[in-house]
């Protein structure tokens, strides 16, 4: 571990990064800076919107590498380097399908904006805390934008209420991936946060050893999977703790943040 030459660090969000009050937590920008100074770029990887992740990294914005709305979306001092979006034919047969899905509430993940069509307050709330940008619509299938996502909120489960009826449906064509215990994501089959970030190695030149990436959840498996020193949350998914390499610490005791000043700094 100590001949590591790392130039990369990707990190999820919730669950990883966040405490378990969904805050950064503040010794963050001290550590930011070391980074820096050792040359190593930081990568907020998540299924959070990008403008949200400009919100929570603000002071810094410009400095960090988003790969956001679960790998579809990757920006870089304002400019897209990557994308990976779903034909709106496409949109349209998996917005009807969530649409007739009992307690299912969705946002559709536009470039410009998310959108949503239910006013719930419940929902609301919960949407607010990862959408930063984000309209009501009496029909979001009449809205002009490049679609990169739908992300689907149950209350009661994904895994139960959600998964099953989506992936029979989907899963041969799309990415159908559970991305928190309330949360699913749906998108191209070609995304996720692992081919965003095969793609800043291969266009940024870094390799997959100079890689080291934390997650929690199953949409963080093939992110772990690209990078050469994979790292776990002690709070992560099971599925997750077997497939990386090494486990940090819970999110709840600042994880990433122990691993990185211990083995980078």
């Amino acid at each position: 571990m100590s001949e590591m030459k790392i130039k990369f660090v990707a990190s999820d969000m919730d669950g990883t990064l966040l405490d378990e009050n969904g805050k950064l937590p503040a010794e963050f920008f001290d550590v930011f800076p070391q980074l820096e100074e050792k040359g190593i770029l930081f990568s907020a990887a998540s299924g959070r919107q990008y403008y949200s992740l400009l919100n929570t990294f603000s002071s810094v914005q410009d400095r960090i590498v988003y790969v956001a709305e679960n790998g579809t979306l990757v920006m870089y001092q304002g400019k897209e380097l990557y994308s990976c979006t779903i034909p709106k034919s496409e949109i349209e047969q998996i917005v009807q399908k969530v649409r007739a899905i009992d307690g299912a509430y969705f946002v559709l993940c536009g470039k410009r904006s998310a959108y949503i069509e239910t006013q719930d307050p419940q929902a609301l709330e919960e949407f607010a805390k990862y959408y930063h940008r984000c309209e009501y619509v009496e029909d979001v299938l009449t809205v002009d934008d490049d679609f990169m996502k739908v992300a689907v909120c149950h209350f009661d489960g994904t895994e139960q209420h959600v998964f099953p009826t989506l992936n029979q449906e989907f899963g041969d064509s799309h990415q159908v991936v559970i991305s928190a215990k309330i949360w699913l994501d749906m998108m191209n089959a070609q995304a996720s946060k692992g081919a965003a970030i095969q793609h800043l190695q291969h266009t940024m030149g870094f390799s997959v050893q100079e890689t080291m990436a934390f997650g929690d959840y199953l949409n963080d498996l093939e992110m772990l999977q690209v990078s050469g020193y994979s790292y776990a949350m002690e709070n992560a998914h099971e599925v997750v703790k077997k497939m990386a390499r090494f486990q940090a610490p819970s999110n709840r005791d600042s994880g990433v943040l122990q691993v990185i000043k211990e083995k980078l700094l």
